[in-house]
């Protein structure tokens, strides 16, 4: 485990480049994967290799961006209307280059009946991973803090058919944190054929979302509901492509209460998660 090449996709984004400090600052061997050499988290003095590679359907860069590796992050490709086909293509590249494990960052309530589109994504990924012989963890992350501030309109409304549906969104660090205590963990087999929830303390309604919004920003923000065929309505204006007003809408159904804690974020179930230096940032 110690000597264990991980290889991270998606390191030049929003999870990837956080994920790839940390496993850094624990001393770890990885190896990056980016589009672009200057899109590269720079760790100097680390165990760290850069790969590149134009995307997942590149079968033959991501085949040799995994070779040696016995743990891949797979993060969830761009939001397209065929993106679990990428998925399937890094999966098999995976298992191509006698890669052991996939740790796969996934979707809260992945499901094949699941209302948002992309969580039925999810799950087709995740039965691709499961048939392919591959150990496996899913980390299923809730929505992300900042995209409630994303959610705000110019005029300052929230718009959405959401009802009182709660959410207990999740910062990009806490998912990070989790990631690298799974990764990381001396009990080699301890997360194997697991599906672990990734979520903030709190299960809260747009509608009090955009009272802390208002309380936090000094702007009148509020949340209006929409029904469901309002929402079409009002996304198709955009002249966005079918498939994505369509997940759009589909989006916001009521989550289930949050069961994450502060202590949850540093992954509870990850004791054996390994400190290698002293002050390596975590929290």
């Amino acid at each position: 485990m110690d000597d264990e090449l991980i290889v991270v996709t998606g390191a030049s984004g929003r999870i990837g480049r956080r994920l790839a400090v940390r496993l850094a600052a624990e001393g770890a061997h990885q190896r990056l994967v980016v589009r672009a050499l200057d899109r590269a988290p720079e760790l100097p003095g680390t165990e760290t290799e850069i790969a590149i590679s134009p995307g997942y359907r590149d079968v033959e860069s991501m085949r040799t961006a995994f070779t040696g590796a016995g743990t891949v992050f797979l993060v969830s490709g761009r939001e397209t209307a065929d993106r679990v086909t990428e998925h399937r293509a890094a999966v098999d590249a995976a298992v191509d280059a006698g890669v052991q494990r996939i740790v796969y960052l996934s979707f809260m309530g992945a499901a094949p009946d699941a209302t948002f589109t992309f969580a039925r994504d999810h799950w087709a990924t995740e039965e691709h991973i499961r048939a392919s012989g591959l150990r496996f963890t899913f980390l299923r992350d809730c929505f992300y803090h900042d995209l409630l501030v994303r959610l705000v309109g110019d005029d300052g409304v929230i718009r959405g058919p959401a009802g009182h549906g709660r959410v207990a969104a999740v910062a990009h660090d806490d998912v990070a944190d989790v990631a690298t205590a799974v990764l990381l963990d001396e009990r080699v087999h301890a997360h194997d054929g697991r599906a672990y929830d990734v979520t903030g303390p709190t299960a809260f309604t747009l509608g009090e979302a955009a009272q802390v919004l208002t309380h936090t920003t000094g702007r009148t923000i509020t949340y209006e509901p929409q029904t469901v065929e309002e929402a079409y309505a009002s996304r198709v204006s955009f002249g966005a492509e079918p498939w994505r007003w369509t997940a759009g809408c589909r989006r916001t159904r009521p989550s289930p209460p949050a069961r994450s804690s502060r202590r949850r974020r540093r992954c509870a179930g990850c004791p054996g998660a390994r400190r290698r230096r002293s002050g390596s940032g975590w929290r």
